[in-house]
């Protein structure tokens, strides 16, 4: 890799707006806002809208498509010919 040309890969608090939850993880994001952490440190914090927290697939609360419906509605108005 070129020195000098890839930003700054450092710890920081990812919180999610929707849940309230908050990961300490690292990234290439940066922040002005500030937030001490449990280990006693201050990270910059980032708020995502959407993460594993609050996302529907993760939380079991996705809903299921009725597919098996679809192919047979496009059997009988497609059928075999």
């Amino acid at each position: 890799m070129k020195p000098g040309i890839h930003p700054a890969y450092e710890p920081v608090v990812l919180r999610d707006s929707a849940s309230g939850t908050a990961f300490l993880t690292s990234s290439t994001m940066t922040s002005d806002k500030t937030v001490e952490w449990e280990d006693g440190n201050i990270y910059p914090v980032v708020d995502v809208e959407i993460s594993s927290a609050s996302h529907p697939f993760y939380t079991g609360t996705a809903r299921v498509l009725d597919t098996a419906g679809r192919v047979e509605k496009f059997q009988r108005r497609y059928g075999a010919r």
